[in-house]
């Protein structure tokens, strides 16, 4: 996927690995990742930690449990040799690398299971058990068995009342099968569970502090490791120098958040110079052939981005000479107007002749993809807000799950989109965006 020129592939390398899989939704899989990730890095061992899915909110909160950035791995989004590459490369430079599952173990299409079995990744079950305890052997049973591909690390449970109910959940496991350990319930080591919901970092209650107490409930049974996993390297890829010398500014703050870590080391092999800055506190764009306004939460910060009026100046100036990316928040930030959930508005950059509001439900989710002369480029939708555009769409990204995807406006050298482009499934046509 993408253009890149091949180059000879490393050695393999060996390194502590998991993926954590549990029932469903809603059984802690955060909680229980950060909490190894945490325990582990207050060890002394260098821990890093992924993502599966397009998600860019677990990332966020994992990131502070592990110290580096989190990396999204998608079998959609990106390549398996691109999955294998992200892999590869963490292993040289850590002793133990975590996957959190998304959605049950075997949901989707492909799943984490799916995902597990591609890239030889030891599963390790997670399971609430706070309202079981002998059934919690049927339901690591039913996991275990439900495909021969997967190599299981063990069965950790989940919101255990105590050693006593302990021991129960693990003498309930049919022979086979390992126990990993347990975490203690407690309410002050859980991260908030979101349904499609927003909680950022900054967001969470003394964040550090459930950190560390979600590290403090895990009961790992004695003996127990992670298993050692041999990773491959695909052949290497070298990317051809599309943006060499061109500078490109990012926005990345409270309101502009969402960005993929693979994004910015796309841009950067690509040979493309990234200057940051903050259209929330800043005055100006730094010096820069190209800008690009990522996803996030213009509407939890309308007051500051509507009265920061030299910003707003600037961008316009910039969208009528230069190229310019808008996805999702970063799009509404180009509109007239935003209004929020209560119904207050601000008057925003006005570089693109739409209104837009947020709603109550989610009003679109799911992968895409814009097919270009360059290649198809791929991504993730996913908003609450309605939009009210006076301007044709250029074109549409289609979804893989059938129908017509979001629209995709251009108007000068502005592109804006509802979707979260993912650049290295076309690096080519991804440069092309801060070039037109």
């Amino acid at each position: 996927m993408g253009s890149l020129s091949p180059t000879r592939a490393a050695p393999s390398r060996r390194c502590a690995a998991l993926l954590l899989g549990a029932p469903g939704s809603g059984h802690g899989k955060t909680t229980a990742t950060a909490a190894l990730a945490r325990r582990a890095a207050r060890g002394g061992r260098r821990v890093r930690v992924f993502k599966i899915g397009a998600d860019f909110l677990d990332p966020m909160l994992l990131q502070q449990a592990c110290g580096s950035p989190v990396y999204n791995l998608d079998l959609y989004l990106g390549s398996p040799a691109h999955c294998r590459r992200l892999l590869f490369d963490a292993a040289g430079e850590a002793d133990l690398l975590l996957v959190e599952g998304m959605m049950g173990l075997f949901d989707g299409r492909p799943s984490a299971a799916d995902l597990a079995a591609l890239l030889g990744l030891p599963v390790l079950g997670l399971i609430d058990a706070s309202a079981m305890a002998q059934t919690f052997g049927a339901v690591a049973q039913g996991l275990h068995c439900w495909r021969g591909d997967l190599r299981w690390a063990g069965m950790l449970a989940n919101r255990v009342a105590g050693s006593a109910h302990a021991a129960l959940l693990r003498d309930a496991l049919p022979a086979g099968l390992r126990w990993a350990g347990w975490l203690q319930a407690q309410p002050d080591a859980e991260l908030p569970q979101r349904h499609l919901g927003l909680v950022q970092p900054e967001h969470v209650d003394n964040l550090q502090a459930r950190l560390d107490a979600a590290a403090d409930a895990l009961r790992p049974q004695r003996g127990w490791r992670a298993p050692m996993v041999t990773f491959q390297a695909p052949p290497a890829q070298t990317p051809q120098p599309l943006l060499r010398g061109v500078r490109i500014a990012v926005a990345q703050d409270e309101a502009f958040c969402f960005v993929y870590p693979a994004n910015l080391d796309c841009l950067r092999a690509m040979g493309a110079e990234l200057r940051f800055f903050s259209p929330l506190r800043d005055a100006a764009i730094p010096p820069c052939d190209a800008l690009w306004l990522p996803g996030g939460y213009p509407e939890l910060h309308l007051r500051e981005l509507g009265a920061n009026t030299p910003m707003l100046h600037a961008v316009r100036a910039h969208a009528a000479e230069r190229p310019l990316l808008a996805e999702c928040g970063g799009m509404l930030y180009l509109c007239r107007s935003l209004a929020d959930i209560q119904g207050a508005t601000a008057t925003l950059a006005g570089v693109l002749p739409g209104d837009a509001a947020m709603q109550h439900g989610l009003q679109a989710l799911g992968p895409q993809a814009w097919h270009q002369r360059a290649g198809e480029l791929r991504g993730h939708t996913f908003h609450h807000s309605r939009l009210r555009m006076e301007l044709a769409a250029a074109d549409h990204a289609r979804s893989p799950l059938g129908g017509r995807g979001e629209a995709v406006w251009r108007q000068a050298r502005v592109t804006a989109s509802y979707v979260h482009w993912y650049f290295a499934s076309a690096p080519h046509a991804a440069a092309a965006l801060f070039l037109r």
